[in-house]
């Protein structure tokens, strides 16, 4: 094995941990809020420092790689996908520690019809599924996988676009409930945002196994499992 094939190496195995790390994020900031957990909230927001200095650690990987080693085609391909990942990862760890202030903010847990109204524990569990499922397809460098995710993020768009009108029929017959409902409308519009960054992973995982690249391309074209070439 070479240096290069070593570090790279390197490189997958800590970009797997800062998936693993924010996933486990995403998933304490859900039960954070659910079961009304201040403690944990206030874990979260501590581990968030793990967070931003993991993606400062491989940030640094990335260049010492490019700049030390030379990569070249796939490899390359690779070092510069991974810099855009770990970017990504960074945000949705961010989007986590959002939720986990909203939830230390909160004075009383979220009224149970609230959370069935707007469909909050569902688009946290379509998050964490499609966070998984770029973590597997990168780790597989499955580009099949990585397709998918466009599909299932239309979920979380559908319960995005149907927030307003949900948070605003709770309201009408819960006024003491105004800032909980705004909060809650908060949470909707960063969960949705999860599903955006996995989409930009999953283009980025395509990028450096096929040598396609989609952004801006129609949905259409994303889907396709056979791809176009640019």
């Amino acid at each position: 094995m070479t240096h290069l094939d070593a570090e790279l190496k390197k490189l997958k195995i800590d970009m797997l941990e800062m998936f693993g790390l924010v996933l486990s994020q995403l998933n304490k900031s859900k039960n954070a809020l659910v079961q009304f957990d201040k403690d944990l909230a206030r874990e979260v927001l501590v581990n968030e420092k793990r967070v931003n200095g993991f993606e400062l650690k491989i940030d640094r990987d990335c260049e010492n790689i490019i700049a030390l080693l030379n990569p070249l085609a796939v490899d390359l391909r690779f070092v510069l996908a991974c810099m855009k990942i770990n970017s990504n990862l960074e945000r949705v760890g961010d989007i986590a520690e959002g939720i986990c202030q909203f939830v230390l903010n909160i004075k009383l847990e979220l009224e149970k019809e609230l959370l069935e109204k707007t469909r909050l524990i569902e688009m946290f569990d379509t998050s964490s599924i499609i966070l998984n499922d770029v973590m597997t397809a990168f780790e597989l460098e499955d580009t099949r996988l990585a397709r998918s995710v466009f599909k299932k993020d239309e979920i979380l768009d559908e319960i995005n676009m149907n927030a307003n009108e949900s948070v605003g029929e709770f309201i009408k017959t819960h006024l003491d409930r105004i800032n909980q409902s705004l909060y809650t409308l908060s949470m909707i519009r960063k969960l949705e945002r999860v599903g955006d960054q996995c989409k930009n992973i999953s283009e980025e995982i395509i990028f450096y196994i096929e040598a396609k690249v989609l952004k801006h391309k129609p949905l259409s074209q994303k889907e396709d499992m056979s791809g176009e070439e640019n």
